[in-house]
């Protein structure tokens, strides 16, 4: 079972009043515009340090690492004075209109070896370069922005919802409340520390960073470093298994290199249309009550397609895999037709509309139940299968490398 371990954080010293302006979304989230709006908020917010652009320079991961040591010595970033964990606390309104609260816990994850159990991923990644974050790590020696992991243990979420001491709170920009709590008695660390390292955790979120984590751990292991240690967990925020705990929505396929009448040709081999519909926010929810994908035109309409039974009996229950086994009954491949993805409706409608697509396929976010067998099964989901919200922000707290 994998180690969970608490650590000394860095936090923002104004982290009471002032995280809505230097905390922001994850780093493979933000467009170009996005991290020009986080960086011109505030000069210590984290993409200058997360997010190194051309525009700092050859040098921009020294430029990371030096505004990170240089916040550090003028105060703005102060240390915990013991190792702590970190509670985590979201509250959203969901895609259905409901009121949720989540809470999760940041610490420091045991970094595996693949197949050695303990930590187990989610779904196959899709390939990635992977020297940007390599590149920071090595120069920061800091982890910045967390994996996001979910626990088998049983009954974490009640044990994690008595409160800590009090960091900040703030909402963003989408309306969520972000709030962040201090846990430093050693009994509950112990508690905590306990319960997650009881059972095995399934990465939801951040398979490259965790990835990542792996790289650099050989890495300092292979040289002597005193990192060595350190480099063996990694900065991690944990959740329990549990539907309370979880948002999950699709991520949608965009199809470049197929007509919309090629791809109904397509989805045709495994699905039946079912009616044509005007796409909105709206369609999401008739798909999921009729069972549906849907395939969407340019020109804003779609339409439903129910499963062939026989055609799809021996595929697995996610919208993502027996789509794909349409596209390759049908002799075509990912690539060939050009699958790209895309989460959120309006998003999808968007791409459209601007030409960037020539259709695409809506899809339904993936079940508790699937995902659970997944991690009991040692099972692998396809890529951009699910799309966990909301976003965990980066900046909460860092976890450095060093001492």
């Amino acid at each position: 079972m994998p180690l969970f371990e608490p650590f000394a954080a860095l936090r923002y010293r104004d982290a009471a009043s002032q995280l809505t302006t230097l905390s922001a979304p994850p780093y493979d989230v933000l467009s170009p515009a996005d991290r020009a709006h986080y960086a011109e908020l505030d000069p210590r917010n984290i993409v200058h340090i997360d997010c190194p652009v051309e525009e700092d320079g050859p040098d921009r991961y020294a430029k990371a690492a030096a505004d990170l040591a240089a916040w550090r010595a003028s105060g703005d970033l102060v240390i915990d004075a013991e190792p702590t964990f970190t509670l985590y606390r979201m509250r959203f309104t969901d895609d259905s209109g409901r009121s949720r609260e989540t809470v999760g816990v940041l610490g420091a994850l045991e970094v595996v070896d693949i197949g050695a159990g303990g930590v187990l991923p989610h779904e196959q990644t899709t390939p990635k370069a992977k020297t940007d974050r390599l590149d920071l790590t090595r120069a920061t020696e800091c982890n910045l922005s967390p994996v996001w992991g979910l626990s088998l243990t049983a009954g974490l979420s009640e044990l994690l919802r008595e409160p800590g001491e009090p960091v900040g709170s703030f909402t963003d920009e989408q309306g969520v409340v972000h709030s962040v709590e201090r846990v430093s008695d050693p009994t509950r660390i112990a508690a905590i520390r306990n319960a997650v390292g009881s059972h095995p955790v399934v990465i939801a979120d951040g398979h490259h960073r965790y990835a990542i984590s792996r790289t650099y751990r050989d890495e300092v292991r292979a040289t002597g470093s005193p990192l060595a240690q350190a480099a063996g967990t990694t900065l991690t925020y944990v959740a329990e298994l549990v539907a309370e705990q979880l948002s999950i929505a699709a991520i949608h396929r965009l199809v470049h290199h197929a007509s919309p009448a090629r791809m109904a040709e397509i989805v045709s081999t495994c699905y039946t249309p079912v009616s044509d519909v005007v796409v909105s926010a709206s369609t999401l929810q008739e798909m999921d009550d009729k069972g549906c994908l849907c395939l969407v035109r340019p020109d804003g309409t779609g339409t439903l397609y129910a499963e062939k039974p026989d055609a799809v009996k021996a595929i697995r229950a996610l919208d993502s895999a027996r789509l794909e086994h349409a596209i390759t009954t049908a002799g075509e491949s990912l690539d060939s037709v050009g699958i790209a993805y895309q989460h959120g409706v309006e998003e999808v409608l968007h791409e459209l509309r601007n030409n960037n697509a020539q259709c695409a396929v809506l899809i339904r976010p993936v079940s508790l139940a699937e995902i659970r067998r997944t991690a009991d099964e040692g099972l692998l989901m396809p890529p951009k299968s699910t799309f966990f919200t909301p976003k965990l922000r980066t900046g909460l707290v860092v976890r450095p490398l060093a001492d």
